[in-house]
């Protein structure tokens, strides 16, 4: 059974306390990376223990984003890493044994069997659609979402494009977690619809 996993927008400021907290009534959401791609360092640190607290008061994972460091120093439950934001080893020291470190595989059957090899905790493909989030590198097939969850055990993450239309497909691929982001902040009828409509579809 596939889970929600919600990034927040890459630029935020403290109302979005409120509407993260009602995003995350409306629907099951069992992660949250904070993906604040557009704010400084101290931005960060001065938004975030909110967010936390919020999404732990509902049982929500945190992820920081990139930074391994900082996910320690805000008390995340751990981080997500790129290809180029140094090694799992590096992110598993900063974290500790129990943190959750994920990480970017891109298109890369490769790269996500040295990532389970190297001790990630789940590995992320994608994209699997047009997204206005980022500029994707990569664009994964869900043939990659079927040949993993066949072979290994450990949790995959669909990303890239996610939306209430076509979720579907990444959850019938077998995605163990399905990572959207402007498919719910900038969906038409608002975030606490789309969350709800995509906890429907994983039912």
């Amino acid at each position: 059974m596939a889970e929600l996993y919600l990034l927040t927008p890459p630029k935020i400021d403290a109302d979005f306390a409120d509407v993260l907290a009602r995003t995350l009534d409306a629907g099951r959401v069992s992660a949250l990376q904070l993906r604040l791609k557009d704010q400084g360092q101290d931005e960060i640190e001065a938004l975030a223990p909110r967010l936390i607290e919020i999404a732990h008061q509902r049982g929500v994972s945190v992820i920081m984003n990139d930074d391994p460091v900082l996910a320690a120093k805000l008390g995340c439950d751990g981080v997500h890493i790129g290809q180029e934001d140094g090694s799992i080893k590096q992110a598993r020291a900063a974290v500790g044994p129990k943190g959750i470190v994920g990480v970017t595989c891109h298109d890369s059957r490769h790269l996500a069997m040295l990532a389970g090899e190297q001790g990630a905790d789940y590995v992320a493909f994608g994209a699997f659609f047009d997204t206005a989030t980022k500029s994707p590198k990569t664009r994964a097939d869900l043939d990659i979402l079927v040949w993993w969850t066949e072979l290994f055990e450990l949790p995959c993450v669909a990303i890239g494009g996610i939306t209430l239309e076509n979720a579907s497909e990444v959850i019938a691929a077998g995605a163990d977690y399905i990572a959207v982001c402007g498919g719910v902040w900038s969906h038409p009828e608002g975030p606490e619809a789309a969350c709800a409509g995509l906890s429907q579809l994983l039912d």
